[in-house]
């Protein structure tokens, strides 16, 4: 069996062996699993419209995780997903609303610009700091996570806040020319296809580069490859701000292919989930693709189990939790 399958292989055995686990916690809790596996296949599988929502939330996990699985080739941990993500529909929602008389050819690629700079920026200043040697990256990315949200709250509850909308503070609408498309009349939209392409892009610059080459070797010996003239320090800011640009579109797809505008609730834990699926995933694209749909799944089926089994959306964490705790123990035999 080729390499990938088996991976593949490996992973839907861990998501069965969790999906029994996490059966036998809805039978303590006087659930029937069978029922609730059951409704959330009909729901998220079997209707045109639950598989539209399931592309829908793979789209932005599919950008978060490739934001980590970059810079994990060189070692680095990027925790800061979910702030870069946010600093991306900051940016991207100033470009929309300082034009918003210019035309969408010139709009939506100068937004789509401004997202992954807004991502990038802020990426860069944990790579700054950890390529001068004065703080770990995994400290800074997780702590500018809390940071990002305030900034966007500021401008959101201040200078953009719409007055359409007292109670529900918002910026007000993107113009038309801003927002991405969307696909066959569902909110699938454009992001999408940008997600699927920063995979592709990874696994191409990763596998057939030079580039790709010479962050691997950081990677695996950062002295050596220094020795051998490779600039690490360099190397560990480009792979951080383009690891952030990519959380950056993923913000900027939510705002401007979901919300049409700017909210501060933009993004339910986006960042740190791709995050895990990175991390699950071994960096491997074809098992970022696997785990993020998987992932995209186990999400939709909180909605699903509060209507038909009356379970809080939190019992998500709990499945969750037991992927991370099945992968680990698996890691550790």
């Amino acid at each position: 069996m080729p390499e990938r399958a088996q991976a593949v292989a490996r992973f839907g055995a861990v998501s069965v062996l969790a999906l029994a686990v996490f059966a036998a916690v809805l039978l303590a809790a006087g659930k029937n699993p069978l029922q609730a596996y059951a409704d959330t296949f009909r729901h998220a599988l079997a209707s045109a419209y639950g598989f539209s929502e399931l592309l829908v939330r793979m789209t932005p996990l599919l950008l978060a995780a490739v934001a980590v699985a970059l810079p994990s080739r060189l070692g680095l941990i990027n925790v800061g997903g979910e702030g870069q993500l946010y600093m991306g529909a900051f940016a991207a929602a100033a470009a929309a609303l300082c034009l918003p008389g210019a035309p969408a050819w010139i709009l939506l690629p100068f937004a789509l610009l401004m997202g992954f700079l807004g991502g990038a920026l802020w990426a860069a200043i944990p790579g700054l700091l950890r390529a001068a040697g004065l703080v770990n990256e995994t400290v800074t990315t997780l702590l500018l996570n809390y940071v990002a949200p305030l900034i966007v709250g500021y401008f959101v509850f201040g200078p953009w806040r719409t007055a359409e909308n007292s109670a529900y503070p918002q910026t007000a609408p993107f113009p038309q020319a801003a927002l991405l498309p969307t696909f066959f009349g569902t909110r699938v939209h454009a992001g999408l296809l940008i997600a699927l392409a920063a995979l592709a892009v990874y696994w191409l610059v990763m596998e057939k580069t030079r580039w790709g080459l010479d962050m691997r070797a950081i990677g695996g010996n950062a002295e050596a490859a220094q020795r051998l003239g490779i600039p690490v320090r360099w190397w560990i800011v480009a792979a951080l701000a383009i690891g952030g640009g990519f959380a950056g579109l993923a913000g900027m797809g939510e705002a401007m292919g979901i919300a049409g505008r700017l909210r501060q609730s933009l993004s339910p834990g986006y960042g740190f989930t791709g995050f895990l699926i990175a991390w699950l995933a071994g960096g491997r694209p074809l098992v970022i693709l696997f785990m993020a749909f998987l992932f995209a799944i186990i999400t939709s089926a909180g909605d699903t189990l509060q209507i038909s089994q009356g379970l809080p959306y939190a019992v998500v964490n709990i499945l969750l939790a037991t992927i991370l705790f099945v992968v680990l123990a698996r890691r550790a035999r």
